[in-house]
């Protein structure tokens, strides 16, 4: 069971996850074919892999959550009353093979940057904008 899973408070439901892009675990494995060899390559697929395995992105119909590590744990969560705006930035690449990132700023608080190369990040930003809207219904 995930950690955004067993963090639910009750009524609380999963709207919406966000995955890294394809491209993301190419990058680790052409890192581990082409630079293999000099160790550097080794280090980068693990740590990619790793980071891959253990991020957790989420919205529920309360808050937003991102959960990093493998040893030890990180998370960030924002109440969806709280978030003021998301912003997606997407390179050439991004926007031709659909991949990019989000920063989601709050009130009160820092922004939350979400790791490189998320999967949609539109559809992602949608679907907070609609939970948001969801939350403010009676």
């Amino acid at each position: 069971m995930s950690y955004i899973e067993r963090s639910l408070g009750a009524g609380e439901r999963v709207v919406a996850r966000a995955h890294f892009h394809w491209l993301y675990q190419l990058g680790a494995v052409l890192a581990l074919v082409i630079l293999g060899w000099v160790l550097i390559g080794i280090y980068i697929f693990i740590a990619m892999t790793v980071k891959y395995h253990t991020t957790e992105i989420g919205v529920t119909t309360h808050r937003f959550i991102l959960k990093t590590g493998l040893l030890t744990l990180n998370t960030q969560e924002i109440a969806l009353q709280n978030i003021e705006g998301v912003k997606v930035h997407q390179s050439v690449w991004g926007r031709i093979f659909g991949y990019g990132n989000l920063r989601i700023e709050g009130t009160g608080v820092d922004a939350v940057d979400v790791p490189k190369m998320i999967d949609d990040p539109i559809g992602f930003r949608r679907a907070i904008e609609s939970a948001k809207e969801g939350k403010a219904k009676p």
